[in-house]
């Protein structure tokens, strides 16, 4: 098995863009290799713990309305591209991320990432769901197969959360400037929403590479 570690933020619509294309190739090659690992990287690490009005985010982060027209225009032509139906008009707002980091930390160590995070973008990008809200993570994660009870519980204090602000902190540090951004074998990082056809073609080198191996 080879390493392919993700940094990602749930509210990142590259990232969910990124993830389907890598979903669509590890469909048409289930025997791939990679052995999956989601990290966290908040895109507003100072986001007010309750979030914003996403109208008031968007125009305040890209200038305007028509900044941010211009700026999510290639986003709506990539995630049609995806097969992804994103609902940008059901967003009403921009949530702080942490605790869905957390969700997504807790659901790696009972072996349930990838149907958090799953779940996460549907939920944002889908149905305009606050990913922010406690009631909203704990219905994810009882969705997901978790212990939502757990979960609550977990909320009520403050598990994890330094250790996610230190692995953000630490991939910054490392040279991290956006999501997502792909580290296979913990050697090469790929940055960006990477096509199908890349994905496809990393995967036939690693099998390529492993069959002499075998032999």
């Amino acid at each position: 098995m080879v390493k392919l570690d993700i940094l990602s933020d749930p509210i990142c619509p590259w990232c969910y863009i990124g993830k389907a294309n890598l979903d669509r190739a590890l469909e048409k090659h289930p025997d791939h290799p990679f052995e999956i690992e989601w990290h966290p990287f908040q895109l507003n690490p100072d986001m007010p713990e309750a979030g914003m009005g996403r109208r008031e985010y968007l125009e305040t982060k890209f200038g305007g309305k028509d900044g941010a027209l211009r700026a999510y225009a290639p986003v709506v032509d990539a995630a049609e591209k995806a097969g992804l139906n994103i609902d940008f008009a059901a967003i009403e707002r921009t949530p702080n991320t942490m605790n869905a980091h957390r969700l997504i930390h807790w659901a790696g160590i009972e072996g349930r990432q990838t149907p958090v995070v799953t779940a996460l973008f549907r939920a944002y990008f889908n149905e305009g769901r606050d990913i922010g809200d406690i009631d909203v993570l704990c219905d994810i994660a009882d969705s997901a197969g978790l212990d939502a009870a757990m979960i609550r519980r977990l909320y009520e204090t403050d598990a994890d959360r330094d250790d996610i602000a230190a692995r953000d902190a630490w991939a910054r540090e490392k040279g991290v400037t956006g999501v997502p951004t792909f580290v296979i074998g913990q050697r090469q990082a790929v940055p960006g929403a990477q096509p199908t056809e890349l994905w496809e073609k990393v995967i036939g080198e690693i099998v390529a590479q492993d069959k002499p191996a075998a032999e």
